[in-house]
């Protein structure tokens, strides 16, 4: 599903990303940890070309990342996207908030977006908050709002962005509830998180970043109980 092979992103002289290689087989989960400013955001952003690739190889379910005429939008329809921040239409209720892309991007008649809202809204526990405003919403219900507006899209491929990490302690839970059903579904998904529980218990991977680089990959057995790298080591040994 994805296939990135020595990427490199730099903003002018600072090069954030140097020489990742990584690839994501269907129904994956891989979890990406690291200390902040390791380039994990980046990478992920790279992924679906928010970020310009600076060099390497990227393609991304058949998406050849570093074509010019790779189609942006299209990619976008099939890679969704969940941020640390919900980014939600304050101005739009929830159920308009969800079937805004599918009626503008694929085009589907109103009262089929709306279908889908709802049976999403369900999914991720929601349903009676359909006609509510985000304003009115708590910050782990904003979150699984912006969850269900990704899955809207029916997207074959789900990245998030540390997406518990604006959160209160006892709201993550109820959002990484969403993303473990997501797992369990066989969801292709990359999640860059700083849940080290979740990461245990649901990664089929673990990557560690470090310094724009990947420094180890392994299964969250090993990575957390035997990590072979010393700077892995020393990051797991100040955070477990």
């Amino acid at each position: 599903m994805i296939h990135v092979k020595g990427l490199t992103k730099r903003f002018d002289e600072l090069e954030v990303l140097s020489g990742v290689d990584c690839d994501v087989t269907e129904s994956e989960v891989v979890c990406v940890i690291g200390p902040s400013g390791s380039g994990k955001s980046t990478f992920l952003r790279c992924l679906n070309l928010l970020e310009e690739i600076s060099g390497g190889e990227a393609v991304v379910n058949g998406h050849d990342l570093r074509d010019p005429k790779t189609d942006i939008n299209a990619l976008r329809t099939e890679v969704g996207m969940v941020f640390q921040r919900f980014n939600l239409f304050s101005h739009k209720s929830v159920i308009d908030n969800i079937m805004l892309a599918p009626v503008k991007v694929r085009k589907l008649k109103k009262k089929e977006a709306s279908d889908i809202a709802l049976v999403l809204l369900e999914k991720v526990g929601l349903q009676d908050k359909a006609g509510v405003f985000p304003h009115q919403l708590s910050g782990g219900q904003m979150q699984r709002v912006a969850i269900a507006r990704a899955l809207a899209m029916n997207p074959k491929i789900m990245l998030f962005d540390e997406p518990t990490s604006a959160l209160d302690p006892e709201l993550v839970g109820e959002v990484l509830s969403v993303m473990k059903t997501l797992a369990r579904e066989g969801m292709t998904m990359i999640v860059v998180t700083h849940e080290m529980g979740f990461a245990r218990e649901v990664a089929d991977r673990v990557v560690f970043m470090d310094k724009g680089k990947i420094v180890e990959e392994a299964s969250p057995d090993d990575m957390f109980n035997r990590p072979q790298h010393e700077r892995t080591q020393e990051f797991l040994s100040k955070i477990l």
